[in-house]
């Protein structure tokens, strides 16, 4: 039986029985975890603003979905390389001074950005590959920041608050999601590229003071060095942590079928109408289903078998794809009507269906990426949270890469509706299966973790 005067049983640390809004304990408990959270939602926001951005500028000069697919799947390589690289620099060096470089490098892409935007202004065009080559780096650069900002997390804080924090970071993620892509729709439609890539520049350097603000970070075990080594040891302490893999492959499942982002434009433009709005929107629609779950995630506390929650929110997550699909095909086949007069060119009803479908993946994805995150760095040594939070971190941005060309891919060859329903489908099966072959995964207990 579990103890209850253990840190990681659900009633302990005075963690009331029937909380139900998000626990602000890690804000109270760590000034320099708050200061962290708070620079990372407001540079988050810029972030996220520059992302949907240059899908909207590559799309607005190429008119090809699978051309914006391609910022994906270029840098999918780089992200890997970066993530797995940047795991080891956060277990080799101090990660404080690993998070500044990185930022800093990050920045300077987003200056690029802005001196492109100004070029294709001035001369009515513009190639296509310094797009790609400005967002591989960059994304090279958020990689390795988001690898240590996550292992920096259990050195700020005490082990039974990282749940919470790992919640409060799904609240800091949907604003960031929520906001960006919404006032990316705006900006662009309003003031041009240049000016939307300027802000985010501008709300980098909330983001640059919560990283400089934190204490000195170093090893606090010795490590192989920041070569392959190192990496050959990360890599085979994830073969023997068979429930930190099996929550990696469920990721890997979710974000490689189901991620449809990247036909966002071209619903807005051919679809349900709207343009650059309706892509706000919708992204948007994800984070609010984001940060919502986020909110209201006093329950996380009471919950114990993380293996059983992943699966379960996944297999939900399946569903909420599956019926934006379904959404997308009755808009192409003339079941919702022609477009609406209520926004610009939109097809209203339509755009309602699609927006809720989406708020519930992001709600259903965020329960996973609670329970995921809170089980690898609970179950995980320090000394091993760098390297398994690149791993991680390949999973969870990697994934999506994939994702963005499977979306491209079947878009192309069949049309706007079907990858989204065919992932549905995989995802809803794949992690049904993976539940049905992996007992320890599916018996995961809170009160006694075990990679």
């Amino acid at each position: 039986m579990s103890d209850p005067d253990d840190p990681l049983h659900p009633r302990s640390a005075g963690t009331p029985k029937r909380r139900r809004l998000v626990d602000l304990s890690p804000l109270r408990a760590s000034p320099a975890f708050a200061r962290l959270w708070i620079g990372s939602a407001v540079s988050g926001i810029g972030a996220q603003l520059t992302l949907v951005a240059v899908g909207l500028q590559i799309y607005d000069i190429t008119a090809s979905t699978f051309a914006v697919a391609l910022v994906g799947g270029i840098s999918l390589i780089p992200m890997i390389i970066a993530g797995l690289w940047g795991g080891v620099l956060a277990d080799t060096f101090d990660r404080r001074a690993v998070l500044i470089i990185s930022a800093i490098a990050g920045w300077l892409t987003t200056l690029g950005l802005i001196a492109l935007a100004g070029v294709e202004l001035a001369t009515r065009s513009a190639p296509v590959w310094p797009f790609y080559l400005l967002t591989t780096v960059n994304a090279v650069a958020a990689t390795i920041t988001q690898t240590t900002r996550g292992s920096v997390t259990p050195r700020i804080l005490p082990k039974h608050l990282i749940a919470p924090a790992s919640a409060l970071n799904g609240i800091a993620f949907g604003i960031m999601l929520t906001l960006g892509p919404a006032l990316a729709g705006v900006l662009v439609a309003s003031v041009g590229f240049a000016w939307t890539y300027t802000v985010d520049a501008v709300l980098f350097f909330a983001g640059f003071l919560g990283i400089f603000s934190l204490p000195k970070l170093p090893p606090l075990e010795e490590t192989a060095g920041a070569g392959l080594r190192s990496l050959r040891d990360g890599l085979a302490f994830l073969v023997n942590a068979p429930n930190i893999r099996a929550g990696f492959v469920i990721d890997l499942l979710a974000m490689g079928l189901g991620r449809p982002f990247v036909i966002l434009p071209a619903v807005g433009a051919l679809v349900i109408g709207g343009g650059p709005v309706t892509v706000g929107i919708l992204t948007a629609s994800a984070a609010i289903g984001t940060f919502l779950t986020s909110l209201f995630s006093g329950p996380v506390g009471h919950v114990r078998h993380y293996g059983l929650a992943i699966g379960r929110s996944v297999m939900l997550y399946g569903g909420f794809i599956l019926l934006f699909g379904v959404v997308i095909g009755a808009m192409e086949t003339g079941w919702f009507g022609a477009v609406g007069p209520t926004l610009p060119h939109a097809n209203v009803v339509a755009l309602i269906f699609a927006a809720v479908a989406l708020a519930g993946t992001g709600a259903s994805d965020e329960v996973s990426a609670i329970f995921r995150s809170t089980m690898m760095l609970t179950a995980a040594p320090d000394g091993m949270r760098g390297r398994l939070q690149g791993i991680f971190t390949v999973a969870v941005t990697g994934g999506p890469r994939l994702g963005d060309l499977y979306m491209g891919v079947f878009t192309t060859l069949v049309a706007l509706w079907f990858p989204p329903v065919l992932g549905g489908l995989l995802i809803i099966g794949g992690v049904g299966l993976v539940l049905r072959l992996l007992k320890g995964f599916r018996e995961y207990d809170a009160a006694s973790p075990s990679p």
